[in-house]
């Protein structure tokens, strides 16, 4: 199908889906921190938005969800156990190991990868000013995760969070070819169904601890401690449907590269996110992080005005 020019619409579904994911990593530590493991989170977050997804797209758009080929399909399957279920666990892996600002500081150097694998793989023209951009993003996110600052690193934490910068690569360079002929809707629906089949595998339905989704969950700094599925369905709905669909219309208008970039912006809003919720207090290095990384991001986008909007490719299909 062909490409949607509404680069501002792209821009805006990758920004608000950012923060969506950014929320949601408050949400999901809340619910994990009143008994929830995060495996089973994971899992219900899967499954729960696969079903979601199904149904939508039967309703909306049910010969679009039929595979036109089995390599159609396996690209799904790759793109749903890679780029969503090993995504999720490489970062859970990374957290219980290295602090989660340097596990994030790993795993978001995913859009150099992307930026890499377009310009030395798919020989794709890559201008000076995003190299700029990364390093002033890279640059930010260290001093937002405080490396350096009585860190001890973890072998396996380590290879755990640069799996996890892999598998996000390989989710934006997968989506940015499925949806050269495949629409955001069914695309995220049949890459969360992979998903959900996988956990399901490994963890059993019948082997869930359903007594906790009753439990209840206080909610810091109020007097609110609703039961643990109101997390769940918010992590579904707000913290997997929405923004991950937004994601895909993202890299569906403005590439894979552009949506690499901008997803940055996610660690900081998720540290300012834990600092307002849960005070987990920000620096003021952390917040000179902040500002340098969306800094980064910015230089990238004013360099597409004009001439330069061939700074990054729109496409890495083949």
């Amino acid at each position: 199908m062909p490409r949607p020019t509404s680069s501002a619409l792209g821009v805006l579904a990758v920004v608000a889906g950012s923060l969506l994911f950014a929320v949601n990593g408050t949400v999901a530590k809340l619910a994990m921190d009143a008994g929830l493991g995060p495996t089973r989170l994971v899992e219900l977050r899967c499954l729960g938005s696969a079903v979601v997804l199904v149904a939508a797209a039967l309703v909306v758009s049910p010969r679009r969800l039929r595979p036109t080929s089995r390599r159609e399909v396996a690209v799904l399957a790759l793109l749903g156990v890679v780029g969503v279920a090993l995504v999720q666990w490489f970062y859970l892996v990374a957290i219980s190991r290295l602090p989660v600002g340097l596990a994030l500081l790993i795993e978001y150097t995913a859009p150099l990868i992307v930026a890499l694998w377009a310009r030395f793989v798919f020989r794709e023209q890559v201008r000076e000013r995003v190299w700029w951009a990364l390093a002033a993003c890279l640059a930010g996110l260290t001093l937002v995760a405080q490396v350096g600052d009585d860190v001890t690193l973890d072998a396996v934490g380590l290879l755990a969070a640069v799996g996890a910068s892999v598998a996000l690569a390989t989710y934006y360079l997968l989506g940015d070819r499925l949806l050269t002929t495949r629409d955001p809707l069914t695309t995220h629906a049949w890459s969360l169904g992979f998903a959900a089949l996988f956990w399901v595998v490994l963890q059993p339905l019948w082997t869930f601890p359903t007594s906790t989704l009753g439990s209840d969950v206080p909610v810091p700094g109020t007097a609110l401690d609703p039961p643990m599925w109101v997390f769940v369905v918010w992590i579904i709905l707000l913290g997997t449907v929405a923004p991950y669909l937004m994601f895909l219309v993202g890299i569906q208008r403005v590439g894979a590269a552009r949506a690499g970039l901008l997803g940055m912006v996610e660690p900081v809003a998720a540290s300012a996110t834990a600092w307002v919720v849960l005070g987990e207090s920000m620096t003021p290095v952390q917040l000179v992080g902040g500002a340098v990384v969306i800094g980064g991001v910015i230089l990238a986008e004013t360099a597409r005005s004009g001439r330069d909007r061939a700074m990054l490719p729109d496409t890495v299909a083949t």
